[in-house]
C-alpha cells in the first residue's frame, strides 16, 4: 500500500510538468563582496540585516508593482506573474502560473481566492497568498528570528538593479537556509535561494521583470471583472489522531490535525501540519499490510519526500527540509 506516496511523488513531478528546460542553477558566487559582511562606510551600508528586511516589509505594503519571476528547481524553471496594488486604504495582489491550465491567487484585502485545475475555485479569511514565496519573507519576518540568524552580506547586480544579499542562515542542521537578495532602491525581492548546509542551491527564485505603477487605478478595473468564489471555513476543526510525532526541530509548531479523503487514491490518511514560520512540514499516516522497510526518498528542488513502513502503517513526511530531518521526524512517531 504505497498509494499515498505514489500520489504525493507524482504530485511533486507534476509541479515541472508545465516547466520550461533551464540552465543549470549557479552555485554561489565567490566574489568577495558577496561573501564577506559588508564594511563600506556609507550610510546605506550601515543598515542591518534587519533593517532590510523592514524595508521589504515596508514595500510589500506601500508600493504597487508588475513583475515576473521563475521558480528553478532540478533545472526546470516555472513562470509566474505577480501583481500588488493599493488604493484608498484597499490591497489587491494576484499570483498568476503562466504555463498551462489555470493556477492562480487572489487577494482582496483579507480574502484570498484560489483557482486550481482539478478543484473547485473557492475563496479563504487570510492576509496572505500561498504560493512559491513564503509570505513571512515579507510580512512579520520577527517570527523567524528564534531559528534563523540574520546576516548582511554584499552587494551584487540583479536584473540590471543593485541588489543587497541578506541571508537567513539556520541555526541548526535540522532547516536549510534562505538567500535574499533585495532591490537597493525599493527593496523588493529580486532573487531567492534556498540553499543547503554546504551552501549548495537546491532551489531559487529568479525575478526577471518589475515594473513600479505610480497608482494600481487599472488593476483595480480589472478586479471588477473577475467573478470571485464564495468563501469557504479553511479552519476544519482538528482531531485528535491515534499517533503522535515525538521530534520537531526547534521552532515547528502543529498547527492543524485531520483526516483527509484523497479522491485520486480513494483513501482517507490521517495528517498533522507543522510550520517554523517560513517552512511547512506534512506528516500523512495510512494503514498498510506491507512488511516494514527502510526509508524511500524523493526530492524535487528543496522539497524533501520521505515514506517508511513500520508498526503496520505507511509513515510519509514532506517537506522543505533536510533528508535526515525528515527521516528523524518520521522515525519519531509514536502510535498510541
Amino acid at each position: 500500500m504505497k498509494k499515498l506516496y505514489i500520489f504525493l511523488t507524482a504530485a511533486l513531478l507534476a509541479a515541472n510538468a508545465h516547466a520550461e528546460q533551464a540552465p543549470s542553477l549557479p552555485q554561489p558566487a565567490t566574489s568577495e563582496s558577496e561573501n564577506e559582511p559588508n564594511n563600506d562606510a556609507s550610510e546605506e551600508s550601515k543598515a542591518t540585516a534587519q533593517q532590510w528586511m523592514e524595508r521589504l516589509n515596508q514595500a510589500m505594503r506601500t508600493l504597487n508593482f508588475d513583475t515576473s519571476f521563475v521558480v528553478v528547481r532540478n533545472n526546470r524553471a516555472e513562470p509566474y506573474r505577480w501583481l500588488h496594488g493599493i488604493k484608498e486604504g484597499e490591497q489587491l495582489e494576484l499570483i498568476t502560473l503562466l504555463n498551462g491550465a489555470r493556477q492562480e491567487a487572489i487577494r482582496y484585502n483579507s480574502t484570498v481566492s484560489y483557482f486550481e485545475p482539478d478543484r473547485v475555485p473557492y475563496s479563504v479569511q487570510s492576509n496572505t497568498i500561498r504560493g512559491p514565496i513564503p509570505a513571512s519573507l515579507y510580512t512579520d519576518y520577527s517570527l523567524l528570528q528564534q531559528t534563523y540568524r540574520f546576516i548582511l552580506v554584499g552587494k551584487s547586480r540583479i536584473l540590471g538593479r543593485q541588489a543587497q544579499l541578506i541571508r537567513l542562515e539556520s541555526k541548526d542542521k535540522n532547516r536549510f537556509g534562505y538567500w535574499l537578495w533585495l532591490d537597493a532602491e525599493t527593496g523588493l525581492m529580486l532573487k531567492i535561494a534556498v540553499v543547503s548546509k554546504d551552501a549548495e542551491i537546491l532551489e531559487q527564485i529568479q525575478f526577471t521583470h518589475l515594473q513600479l505603477k505610480d497608482d494600481a487605478t487599472e488593476l483595480f478595473a480589472q478586479m471588477q471583472e473577475i467573478s470571485l468564489p464564495k468563501l469557504v471555513n479553511d479552519n476544519s476543526a482538528d482531531v485528535s489522531l491515534p499517533w503522535t510525532v515525538t521530534y520537531l526541530p526547534k521552532g515547528f509548531e502543529q498547527v492543524s490535525s485531520q483526516i483527509r479523503y484523497i479522491a485520486k487514491i480513494g483513501e482517507r490518511v490521517q495528517a498533522m501540519m507543522f510550520n517554523d514560520g517560513l517552512v511547512d512540514v506534512s506528516v500523512y499516516v495510512t494503514p498498510s499490510a506491507e512488511q516494514p522497510r527502510a526509508a524511500t526518498v524523493n526530492q524535487t528542488g528543496a522539497t524533501v519526500l520521505l515514506s517508511l513502513l513500520r508498526e503496520g502503517h505507511e509513515i510519509t513526511v514532506i517537506g522543505k527540509i533536510p533528508a535526515k530531518t525528515a527521516a528523524h521526524i518520521a522515525e519519531s512517531v509514536v502510535f498510541n
